[in-house]
């Protein structure tokens, strides 16, 4: 189902460049996928959907490892984000991600598990109600999410569970931003013997106690999961906390 432009896009599209604007419609999907429709219902519902040059969305055109395929998405251009869903068609846990943004601006970096060659997109839903779509292709060789993590070689995994580092830049090119690196398996429940095992929730908090932004991964964040956001106005430390699946949380204070 196609929906047209609401009033308040078709004001914003008088005030954008016009490569920008004409893309600023639902004129069929830009990736050419033939699981679009079904991520439109699955996701999206009935919901406006538009296809925004605004939604940036960052991954390599070829991923060599299938397990760690880095992605940034960039919302910030967009007004008004309150929940962003990241996906990607061909997987076969399409979701991987979402993240809410509330201090910090809609900006955040991770590492995701590919099946297969595959869109990989976000879905920005501003206070309007609209979803603001956009996305890259992603080609690799495949079987991201069916092998095997790297903690399940290991005996010491179990002893390093949610250990978390992070770090926030002042200065230089990633000045303003925030990394938090959690040792988790991020197991996706697809190979034999081996249940879902992952991480559902991360907070970020100010030193006053306000939330930045929620994270709820799902099985195909890769594994020890490294997210990168921008901490916004916020000064001083950044508390992280979060749980997994499974009841297991952690909790961590990353100085400035």
């Amino acid at each position: 189902m196609r929906f047209p432009l609401t009033i308040a896009a078709i004001a914003l599209a008088a005030l954008m460049p016009p490569a920008e604007a004409a893309a600023l419609r639902d004129n069929g999907d830009p990736l050419n996928s033939a699981m679009w429709s079904d991520m439109q219902k699955t996701f999206l519902g009935a919901s406006p959907v538009l296809f925004d040059p605004r939604v940036k969305v960052t991954a390599p055109s070829v991923a060599e490892s299938p397990m760690q395929v880095p992605v940034t998405v960039d919302a910030t251009a967009l007004p008004g984000v309150v929940e962003v869903v990241v996906f990607a068609d061909f997987n076969p846990i399409a979701e991987v991600l979402r993240f809410f943004p509330e201090q910090a601006p809609a900006f955040l970096g991770f590492r995701v598990k590919l099946q297969q060659s595959t869109p990989v997109r976000a879905a920005v839903r501003t206070a309007d109600g609209v979803w603001h779509v956009g996305g890259a292709w992603v080609n690799t060789v495949g079987g991201g999410c069916t092998a095997p993590s790297a903690a399940a070689g290991s005996k010491e995994w179990q002893q390093r569970l949610n250990e978390v580092s992070g770090r926030q830049w002042s200065e230089g090119p990633n000045a303003g931003r925030l990394r938090l690196r959690i040792v988790h398996p991020m197991d996706t429940g697809l190979i034999a013997g081996t249940p879902a095992f992952f991480l559902e929730e991360i907070s970020f908090t100010n030193a006053a106690g306000q939330r930045l932004m929620r994270v709820q991964p799902h099985e195909p964040v890769s594994e020890n999961p490294v997210f990168t956001l921008s901490r916004g106005s916020a000064e001083g430390v950044i508390e992280a906390s979060g749980r997994d699946n499974n009841g297991n949380v952690f909790r961590a204070r990353i100085a400035p």
